[in-house]
């Protein structure tokens, strides 16, 4: 009995080593089944980028012209909606010019009447000078005609000045928008009277194609920025912050203040940015992006391919074997297209850019070069990174 015992132990035992080695073949056998993973690829190269930086800053209008009066009256006419583009040039509003009106003609009839006068002494002048020098008339008389000719050659002068004052304030009836842009909300209303005593705001325009982004580089930046640049006037380009959609304008950089904030140690400077569509108004903030030197080579990787855990940076590249294998990096200059690789990668790296959630080091992937249209160069075309000819 005890005997039969020991020879089911025995065969129990010899039961279970089969089947966990059966089922340890197995476990291999599954492993080494597992598929290589497709991932897509960039090669990386050393090479010559556009290094931007960027900046907090806010627009500003390039223009804003207060609209006021420079003659008193009656509003008349209004001839735009509040907010509207309006042109240089364009009227806006209308006085009442019927006091104007009347007197320029009063003062084109006192100029036809002192051309009649001037007509008369002119003719008796001529008819007494003769007399005169014949000795038939007293030189007395002559001389208090030229002297009434020459007073009514003065009065007619001044009759055409007092005409063109008084075109010149009838003008000023009708005000016209003094440059291109938007203008604000009217001051004031039809039937007001305007202008008595000082000039009154009737309404403001502001021109905000191309509108202005401030910003306020440190002075740490500025000699950077003063000691790299490769162009008289840097290009530069706008993004709207918080906005649901992003916002892009370009444009370039055209001022730079010779004073240094004493409270924050920066230095105020402006870019010109194109505004077309009027999509940013005065007063926006705004990220200002400062283009500084193209002609410098670095080894740059999209930052979102980049890992981080106890041990620092790292990403995964392809071995010639056609395997994942994590890759020690570190960084220096670091921006949202971008990062630069100090050390780590050399040129003719496989980074991997895709599945980057199932990548894990060792793993067999089928790779495909995407560095034509997902490396730096397709990355910094398709954001418009790559600036125009120096100017």
């Amino acid at each position: 009995m005890l005997k039969s015992s020991k020879i089911l132990n025995i065969f129990f035992l010899s039961s279970l080593l089969l089947f966990s080695a059966c089922s340890k073949e197995k476990t291999q056998k599954v492993k080494k089944e597992i598929p290589a993973l497709k991932v897509n690829i960039i090669k990386v190269k050393k090479e010559p980028v556009p290094i931007w930086k960027q900046f907090t800053g806010m627009t500003k209008a390039s223009s804003s012209q207060d609209v006021k009066t420079r003659v008193s009256g009656v509003l008349e006419k209004i001839y735009f909606k509040d907010g509207e583009f309006v042109k240089k040039g364009e009227k806006l509003f209308q006085i009442q010019k019927g006091e104007y009106l009347a007197s320029l003609n009063a003062a084109k009839a006192k100029k036809a009447q002192d051309e009649a006068s001037l007509a008369l002494a002119t003719a008796d002048v001529n008819r007494y000078k003769p007399l005169v020098d014949e000795g038939l008339a007293p030189r007395a008389t002559l001389e208090q005609y030229q002297a009434q000719q020459a007073g009514l050659k003065a009065a007619i002068a001044g009759d055409s000045a007092e005409i063109n004052r008084a075109k010149l304030q009838l003008s000023y009836t009708t005000i016209t928008a003094p440059i291109s842009g938007n203008a604000s909300a009217r001051r004031v209303d039809v039937g007001n009277l305007v202008g008595q005593g000082e000039s009154t705001l009737l309404t403001t325009i502001v021109k905000i194609d191309p509108i202005y982004a401030y910003f306020s580089p440190s002075q740490k930046d500025v000699r950077l920025f003063q000691k790299y640049r490769n162009k008289e006037r840097p290009d530069a380009f706008i993004s709207v912050a918080g906005s649901s959609q992003e916002i892009r304008l370009n444009g370039y950089v055209d001022f730079s203040n010779n004073i240094v904030d004493p409270l924050t140690s920066t230095i105020s400077m402006r870019a010109t940015i194109q505004n077309r569509e009027k999509k940013v108004l005065p007063g926006t903030f705004v990220y200002v992006n400062l283009f500084i030197n193209d002609k410098y080579k670095f080894l740059m990787i999209p930052p979102e391919v980049i890992f981080n855990d106890q041990l620092g940076s790292f990403v995964y590249i392809v071995d010639k074997n056609n395997t994942i294998k994590r890759a020690d990096i570190k960084t220096d200059y670091t921006s949202k297209y971008y990062v630069s690789i100090k050390e780590g990668l050399k040129d003719g790296d496989r980074v991997i850019i895709s599945a980057l959630v199932k990548l894990k080091e060792g793993r067999k992937v089928i790779p495909t070069d995407v560095t034509a249209t997902k490396g730096i160069q397709a990355i910094l075309k398709n954001n418009n990174l790559i600036p125009k000819a120096n100017n």
